[in-house]
């Protein structure tokens, strides 16, 4: 029997073997997200195919300036890999939020946020539409400096 004939022991193993690696595949895909989003500002910023004032950039992240500031600190925290929304981390990103949770206070010191406890600075994640959320990328606010605050 040629390869599209009657089913052979050997070839169903192999294609067994392909399917469980293909579906590996599938999960770290859905669990690390998308390297980008053609049609997302913030895809298009880490990129730097559009330009931002820029506050640190590794390889995984990029912080820089609001564009329109609710306080005299204000910038973002973005993963450079296209994650839509808080909602859509998964158990592999555990390490990633981290690194943003722990590099908002470096950058808010560094960006000019008074020392804990007379100072401090906020951190917001905004999460859908009812959250508030307006650009789909994964993005955290550090927002700091002496009040009053816009918002």
């Amino acid at each position: 029997w040629g390869y599209w004939g009657a089913p052979n022991p050997a070839n169903r193993r192999s294609l067994l073997i392909f399917l469980k690696i293909l579906n590996a595949m599938i999960e770290t895909a859905s669990a690390v997200g998308h390297a980008h989003d053609d049609n997302c500002i913030f895809c298009k910023i880490a990129a730097g195919h559009i330009p931002s004032r820029k506050v640190y950039e590794d390889e995984e992240l990029l912080a820089f300036h609001d564009i329109a500031p609710w306080a005299p600190v204000h910038f973002l925290i973005i993963p450079k890999r296209h994650i839509a929304s808080l909602a859509h981390t998964q158990p592999a990103d555990a390490a990633l939020l981290g690194r943003i949770l722990t590099l908002a206070p470096q950058l808010a010191a560094q960006e000019g946020c008074n020392p804990y406890p007379a100072g401090g600075f906020r951190v917001q994640i905004n999460t859908g539409e009812e959250g508030g959320q307006e650009v789909h990328h994964l993005h955290v606010h550090v927002i700091g400096g002496p009040r009053p605050w816009k918002k």
